[in-house]
Formats: C-alpha cells, structure tokens, sequence
C-alpha cells in the first residue's frame, strides 16, 4: 500500500511541475528565429545584446481565457494534493479519496479548455501581432500531457482507499 502512495504522489508532483511549467515558461508559440510567446509575455530576442525583450501579450479575450484556465488547474491541483494529505492522515480506514479525486477531474477539465481554446484559437490570438506561421511551443505540449495525468490521477483517487 505504501508503494501505492508512493507512486500517486509521485503522480501529483509531476502533473505540477508540468503545469508550473507549462503556465509560467516561455513557449506556448515558437516563431522563426527566437521569438517565443507564452500566456503572459511577447519575446524576442535581440541579437545585439544577446537579451530577451519582453512586452506584455495583446488584450485578446481567448487568451485571457486560457491565462485563466492554467491559472486554474495550478490552484485545483495544489488545492487537491493539499486535501490528499489532510485526508491520508484524518480518514478513517476504509474511506474513499472522492474529494481528492473530483478535484484533480477539475484540473484536467481545466488544462483540457485552456489548451483548446489555445489550439483553436492560435491564430486569432498571434494575428495582431505576429505574421503567420510558427509552431506550438514545448509549454503547449506539455499542458496536452498533464491533462491524461490528471484524468488518470483524478480516476485512480476516486478508486483509492484508506488502508492500514
């Protein structure tokens, strides 16, 4: 049984670090050269200095909407990790982890939006900015691989019970 909560939390770590990383890294959207964009900046960089310029993205609505949505799933998954540890020492034996579980489905509903809503409105979101072309970025990827962990995670957790 210890192995077992062992590898969930194991789990739950690594569906945060993904999403830490996915919300708060620089590469939602890849362009030629080495500008990147991600939920919160605009960069590119500047050959002469050998920096980062950074400017704030545009006041796009979808965008926002998916800034949401990570932001979200972050707070949801911190939020059921935290009630996973408070419920493997304060439950009694035999009791179901359902609340653990019903959150974690949550951060996954949440990624799952965000990353649709960026992938379906990617080019409406650069438009403005930014000529065509360019690619999803490694955060775009890695926000579409927690969210099956998190399904799983979610699943696994509703399933789990408390055992000596």
């Amino acid at each position: 049984m210890s192995l077992l909560l062992l590898m969930v939390s194991a789990l739950h770590i690594l569906i945060l670090i993904l999403l830490f990383v996915a919300t708060l890294d620089k590469s939602w959207w890849t362009l030629s050269g080495k500008e990147s964009l991600n939920l919160w900046y605009d960069c590119t960089w500047n050959t002469t200095t050998k920096t980062w310029d950074c400017s704030n993205v545009s006041e796009n609505g979808w965008l926002k909407a998916v800034q949401v949505l990570m932001v979200l799933s972050l707070i949801l998954c911190c939020l059921s990790f935290i009630l996973f540890m408070f419920q493997l020492y304060t439950m009694r034996r035999g009791g179901l982890f359902y609340a653990t579980g019903l959150c974690q489905l949550c951060t996954s509903a949440a990624v799952f939006s965000g990353a649709l809503i960026y992938a379906i409105r990617a080019e409406e979101i650069l438009a403005a900015k930014h000529p065509p072309g360019g690619s999803f970025g490694y955060c775009f990827a890695l926000a579409w691989v927690a969210f099956p962990l998190a399904l799983v995670s979610g699943i696994v957790y509703i399933h789990l019970r408390k055992r000596e």
